[in-house]
């Protein structure tokens, strides 16, 4: 069940653990500002920026962190290895896929790890109780164990274009994926990876409320850009949106294990 719905979810709050994964590319929203603000309740904040190792080189790209971090960061969190976690986000970017991505990639049960269909974008339209109570946490000791088929490098992906044994996917803009307009990164020029494919991150969730289109269409979507195989690797502009594509494939291909390109276009227009 990689989706809930927003009636699980209620039915459901006091048996999962509920994570905030909001994450926003625009200076005028602070996403942690408005998780103190409000959240679902007893939803705890997971950091993108902070749980991240975010190499110097690249400011603006969200690498994985090392192992001990992630184990030290979701130990404060208070969530244990068989906790059943339910992501949400309130970004147009669905950052909560994000989060699940890195929970699936440091060795949490996928059965285990959910997002929220709409996240509070749709919770909230529906009027649902939402709350600016601290969540009370009590400390785990959460132990990870990294799956790195899940991630592809640069030197992966440069090969790739000779070798072509698999297709990656771009959920930037079509206009940023053709570079017609700037990348929002200062100093990131604009372009995409040759012999990519777009397949934008707009055209797979419904812009009213951040759901995801249902089974069909997204197999239609995908049949459609040729992708019918489970040798896809999913990028964007720093490897968040990226993990969007990656959960909406993984709806309609059970054989599929979510991979991503980490340093995505941030990294690769780096020469």
């Amino acid at each position: 069940m990689t989706l809930v719905s927003t009636n699980w979810l209620n039915q459901n709050l006091n048996k999962v653990k509920i994570i905030d994964a909001s994450w926003h590319l625009v200076k005028n929203r602070n996403a942690i500002e408005e998780y103190n603000k409000e959240h679902i309740e007893n939803a705890i904040f997971f950091d993108l920026d902070k749980n991240s190792n975010q190499k110097k080189y690249l400011p603006h790209g969200h690498f994985l962190p090392i192992l001990n971090d992630h184990e030290k960061s979701v130990s404060k969190m208070g969530i244990l290895n068989t906790d059943r976690i339910i992501i949400y986000c309130y970004s147009d970017l669905i950052s909560s896929c994000r989060a699940w991505f890195q929970f699936i990639y440091f060795g949490h049960d996928p059965k285990l790890v959910s997002v929220l269909n709409g996240g509070m974008k749709k919770w909230k339209l529906e009027g649902r109780k939402i709350t600016n109570l601290k969540t009370k946490i009590i400390p785990s000791k959460y132990k990870a164990k990294e799956n790195k088929n899940m991630i592809k490098t640069k030197s992966q992906i440069t090969e790739n274009i000779k070798t072509k044994k698999f297709t990656v996917l771009d959920a930037r803009s079509k206009n940023r994926f053709l570079g017609l307009e700037p990348e929002p990164r200062p100093g990131v020029k604009s372009g995409s990876i040759k012999e990519s494919k777009s397949m934008p991150l707009s055209e797979i969730v419904n812009i009213k409320d951040n759901t995801f289109l249902d089974t069909k269409k997204l197999r239609d979507i995908f049949n459609s850009n040729g992708i019918n195989s489970d040798k896809i690797v999913m990028s964007c502009g720093s490897s968040v949106s990226a993990a969007s594509l990656a959960l909406a494939y993984s709806i309609i291909n059970d054989e599929y294990t979510p991979k991503i390109y980490i340093g995505s276009w941030t990294e690769f227009e780096k020469k």
